[in-house]
């Protein structure tokens, strides 16, 4: 499987985030060795849309001449498609949602309605991507933050999507947090592992997954104790 990783954290391979990315792709590379594709996105030169649409019309040659074409290219030569990013103000960090954004040339202008829904006819074909998103956050509540990134995940990728939200992040760049971050990571690994074999993970192993490692108030306790 060609699997392409768009890390969108500024802090790349040291990214909380990315240790959550890692121990999930371990677990799937326990089932078949896959070919995998990291994209620093804040590396990479990509313009913020124009919103001008001549890519929409034209066969989906943009107006900018930078890294996104190549990016395009490899998404969809690639049939798991990972966004992997830090919780940003309840979205994604600046560059990755400029890539997003540029995203606009697989579609065209026309548009077709699908169930409740109107969508863009696309000018490619993307039938064959899976969508996964694996975004870690600094506040220790999994719920009452993470939902605006979620409900933005499913409407731009409706089918074939999977989302895995976790609090307390920071603490996998923790060394002192291990006796907590370990296992959790290999729960990750374990989910990777199902992943794998039948394209979904388990419920209650999600659930656990994205809880918090430790109770919020405690972690809040330490968080506020290392502010100076």
């Amino acid at each position: 499987m060609k699997i392409l990783v768009l890390n969108g954290s500024p802090k790349r391979g040291k990214s909380d985030t990315m240790h959550i990315t890692r121990a999930f792709l371990d677990g799937m590379n326990e089932v078949s060795q896959n070919e995998v594709r990291i994209i620093d996105v804040i590396d990479k030169h990509i313009e913020p849309c124009a919103g001008c649409f001549s890519c929409m019309r034209n066969g989906g040659d943009c107006i900018h001449k930078d890294d996104m074409r190549t990016i395009l290219e490899e998404i969809l030569e690639s049939d798991l498609l990972i966004w992997s990013y830090p919780l940003y103000c309840y979205g994604m960090p600046a560059p990755l949602k400029a890539l997003l954004d540029r995203t606009l040339p697989l579609s065209s202008m026309a548009m077709r309605k699908v169930g409740e829904r109107y969508e863009h006819v696309g000018q490619a074909d993307f039938s064959h991507l899976r969508y996964l998103m694996i975004c870690g956050c600094g506040f220790p509540n999994s719920k009452h933050n993470f939902e605006p990134a979620a409900a933005q995940f499913k409407l731009c990728f409706p089918n074939n999507h999977t989302m895995i939200t976790v609090p307390e992040s920071p603490m996998f760049n923790a060394a002192e947090a291990e006796v907590v971050t370990a296992p959790r990571l290999e729960l990750v690994k374990k989910a990777g592992k199902e992943y794998s074999e039948t394209g979904e993970i388990d419920a209650e192993l999600l659930s656990e997954i994205c809880s918090p490692m430790i109770p919020e108030d405690q972690y809040a306790e330490i968080v506020n104790g290392t502010v100076k």
